[in-house]
């Protein structure tokens, strides 16, 4: 009897990239098995050293120096320093609620519903209003809590949110004056912007905590976390200004042209027509540079601040907890992976929504 062929069964378009990318030669599959294998050991030594032989309790700390695995036990019992800092421990719970107001601010500017310009004021003026309101105090039979105090998780949350919230509008704005028409605004803003960019961020720190005190009256000097803060938003304006400029001069000349006979004003083009286009264009760059920001609120630790990863440092930096610091360091990396892998696959997330229709 002849025997009967039967049709290979079809393969997915996955199924055919992973055959033709990792096992198109014998070579290829060599070097894929390895790497496998090595992957495999890597993950294995990884979950062990982080789970099956870690010790997690603050009473089990003894174990740590025969355990082969982590001791998260300086996590338990130095957690309150890494999330608050200074902060009065009675008071912790207002850090903690200012912490997840923001958060939840940050969360709901995500949501379409908020996305027109007075919707998102009002949400981030309010939600950094309240968050000010309980980390300070003053009203509502709130103790005062002076920003020299503050430390932890919630002034790193507090510096990116306050960076974002002045930074933002001041980056449309010089975006717009770099464009403008009159050559002395255009130039000037110009002149503004590059002198910003060609500082490093550190400088401009450091001058707003020592130098600005010797060089402004003690009526408008603030707080040091105040012009830090200041500073550091003119320098996240400047970078977002240039992605911002960069999608404007993405849209061509014929749609502003096009609003104008429609009888359109100034302002009208810019809200209706032109920035909506320019932060969809321009919307890779603009979500980095805020991924950029939050890492880089960890450079106030050098001008005297007490932000998460100072806390850190502080937490393993007494008694026995000495040489735990790995451990702590891995915790607070978490942190920072969480709050940017999030703000990253939401920019990801927008381009595809953004995109849709476009080609």
């Amino acid at each position: 009897m002849s025997e009967t062929a039967y049709p290979a069964p079809p393969q997915t378009p996955f199924a055919t990239s992973v055959r033709k990318s990792l096992f198109s030669s014998p070579l290829d599959c060599l070097v894929t098995v390895v790497c496998a294998v090595l992957l495999c050991l890597l993950l294995y030594h990884l979950v062990d050293w982080a789970f099956l032989s870690s010790i997690w309790t603050e009473e089990d700390e003894p174990l740590c120096k025969e355990a082969s695995g982590a001791c998260w036990s300086v996590i338990d019992a130095r957690h309150r320093i890494i999330f608050f800092g200074l902060f009065p421990f009675e008071e912790h719970w207002r850090s903690t609620v200012a912490c997840i107001v923001m958060i939840a601010t940050i969360v709901a500017s995500c949501v379409p519903w908020f996305w027109s310009g007075l919707k998102l004021s009002v949400l981030w003026i309010t939600g950094f209003a309240i968050f000010y309101l309980l980390m300070h105090g003053g009203l509502f039979g709130l103790s005062v809590i002076t920003p020299e105090r503050w430390g932890g998780l919630a002034l790193t949350i507090f510096i990116f949110a306050a960076v974002s919230l002045i930074g933002m509008p001041l980056s449309i704005v010089l975006a717009l004056g770099r464009r403008s028409r009159l050559p002395v605004i255009a130039r000037l803003v110009g002149l503004f912007i590059d002198f910003f960019r060609s500082l490093p961020l550190l400088t401009i720190l450091f001058t707003a905590a020592v130098i600005t005190p010797f060089l402004l009256p003690g009526w408008l000097q603030g707080d040091k976390l105040y012009r830090v803060i200041v500073g550091f938003a003119i320098f996240f304006a400047a970078y977002q200004a240039e992605n911002i400029r960069a999608g404007l001069q993405a849209i061509p000349a014929g749609q502003d042209e096009a609003g104008k006979t429609l009888g359109l004003n100034y302002m009208q083009r810019v809200t209706r027509i032109q920035l909506p286009q320019a932060f969809r264009n321009s919307l890779p760059a603009i979500v980095n540079q805020f991924v950029i920001t939050f890492k880089e609120t960890s450079i106030v630790t050098i001008v005297g601040f007490f932000e998460i990863l100072a806390s850190g440092s502080a937490a393993f930096g007494t008694g026995k907890w000495t040489h735990h610091y790995i451990e702590v360091y891995v915790f607070i990396g978490l942190i920072y992976f969480i709050f940017v892998f999030s703000l990253s696959r939401y920019g990801a997330y927008l381009e595809k929504k953004l995109r849709v229709g476009h080609g």
